[in-house]
């Protein structure tokens, strides 16, 4: 049998597989042990192992940190280093921008047989600052050199990853997402009457929620802005989330005359139920790879109306499952939610092409697909 590490950057107290499942589940098909490598600093020896006899991994930590310039990742790629060694890893399939790096880097310095990168989304996007695409698309230039396979999750980044030169005969795939369990999203139970009596809803108002954290990326001002221009005073906007910019998000929402329809729920444990609470999904991000919160609102049969940026482009047709608006348009975002409010036809025919739409999205579909690219490559 031969070893598979898989390197990503930042776990949980508990193990996630929604980020790792078809790659797991992958090699397992293809006789691969997977070993997982992350920062697992927030978990405990105990549910470490818990995990592993749950999923049937191999679960280990090394100091990886989100920023590319800590410190704690020259740590993270010596124990990582240690790790191949140790373990005799044959093949590595990374992760993220940072678990990219030190994985790819590691895999030279041992030279491992077979290095798989992928990409969650390219920071040098169309729009991104000049950095980005210069400083960070030349270094991803620079590692692709030690990189057999790349897999990218949409059009955009499919497309700038091709001109890349990759080693040896190297190739780049396009893959729908990390995948999701469309099934977890079926038959949910809750009382759809019941959950919005309990946001406080009436049977006339219109609920659009979003879920993500409250940073500058997700562009949540916009959205505010654009419900305080809409003529519906029976939309409310349900935010689901937390971060460092709740207060000044809260003040411009007062400012704006909106502060009573634009609700901050927090952290959420219930997020399934909200979506079948709510009417249509609202996100105005400004940089995506393949939103994961979108495809959930898309499994829940919500119509979505969002930024037209990468990612969104990939899961949106539109006019059929939502409209697609110019990422900084307040007022073409608020004509969107207008048609929503006024039209409930149309939200019922766009979220039912949303929830036949979103099926290339399931976790069965990537898993066959990495593990057909794991035979390709390994």
């Amino acid at each position: 049998m031969k070893n598979l590490l898989f390197v990503t950057n930042i776990a949980g107290s508990k193990m996630k597989v929604d980020f790792c499942k078809g790659a797991m589940n992958a090699a397992k098909k293809n006789n691969l042990k997977f070993l997982s490598v992350a920062n697992r600093s927030a978990s405990t020896p105990e549910q470490i192992k818990i995990d592993e006899q749950e999923y049937g991994v191999f679960l280990r930590h090394a100091d990886i940190s989100r920023s590319p310039f800590s410190k704690s990742n020259i740590t993270a790629y010596k124990q990582i280093v240690k790790l191949i060694n140790d373990e005799n890893i044959d093949y590595i399939h990374c992760n993220t921008p940072v678990g990219g790096l030190i994985g790819r880097l590691a895999g030279k310095k041992c030279k491992v047989k077979k290095v798989i990168y992928q990409a969650h989304g390219f920071h040098f996007y169309k729009g991104a600052p000049l950095f980005n695409r210069t400083v960070l698309k030349w270094a991803e230039k620079l590692m692709a050199h030690y990189t057999d396979a790349i897999i990218t999750m949409n059009k955009e980044d499919y497309e700038a990853a091709k001109k890349f030169k990759l080693r040896g005969d190297g190739k780049v795939y396009l893959v729908h997402g990390v995948g999701i369990d469309l099934s977890l999203y079926e038959n949910i139970e809750v009382d759809r009457a019941e959950k919005r009596a309990e946001l406080g809803l009436k049977d006339t108002d219109v609920a659009f929620i979003s879920m993500g954290d409250l940073i500058a990326r997700k562009n949540y001002s916009v959205a505010i802005k654009a419900l305080a221009k809409a003529g519906n005073e029976n939309a409310h906007y349900f935010i689901c989330g937390r971060g460092p910019l709740e207060n000044e998000l809260k003040e411009l929402a007062k400012t704006c005359g909106v502060e009573n329809r634009v609700h901050f729920l927090g952290f959420r444990t219930d997020i399934k139920e909200l979506l079948v609470a709510a009417d249509a999904f609202l996100f105005t991000t400004l940089q995506e790879g393949l939103p994961r919160s979108m495809m959930e609102a898309m499994a829940s049969g919500l119509p979505c109306i969002v930024s037209k940026i990468r990612g969104n482009v990939d899961l949106i047709i539109d006019g059929e499952g939502g409209f697609l608006c110019p990422p900084t348009s307040a007022d073409v975002f608020a004509k969107a939610i207008d048609n929503f409010c006024n039209n409930f036809e149309l939200r019922e025919k766009m979220g039912a092409f949303n929830l036949d739409y979103v099926k290339k999205f399931d976790v069965s579909v990537v898993e066959k697909e990495i593990e057909k690219i794991y035979k390709e490559v390994f």
